[in-house]
């Protein structure tokens, strides 16, 4: 349920390949969070790149869901680079105000 839930979520359409990034990573790290630890990885990692490849070529966040699953099954060994997004200011109150 959740892998679908965070499918639906990742499948923003068209987004900048940073954004892209981002969002895929975070994807990844919600699956992986929610994944029981007495289930075999692998298998798990295969069903969630099977639900997200339909919608990989419309949609650059689950393509890079898809891929590091990929990354994550060919080597599991090898840490992911799955840091949090760079905080940023987007503006606040002032660029709100600066909208009107």
């Amino acid at each position: 349920m959740l892998l679908e839930q965070t499918i639906v979520q990742l499948d923003t359409g068209p987004v900048c390949p940073d954004r892209a990034w981002e969002l895929g990573k975070l994807g990844y790290r919600q699956w992986l969070d929610a994944l029981p630890g007495h289930l075999d990885y692998r298998r798990e990692a295969e069903r969630a790149r099977a639900l997200a490849r339909p919608f990989k070529d419309v949609s650059p966040a689950v393509a890079v869901f898809c891929a590091l699953l990929t990354a994550s099954i060919l080597s599991p060994l090898v840490p992911l680079p799955l840091g949090l997004p760079a905080r940023k200011r987007r503006g606040g109150a002032r660029a709100r105000r600066a909208a009107l």
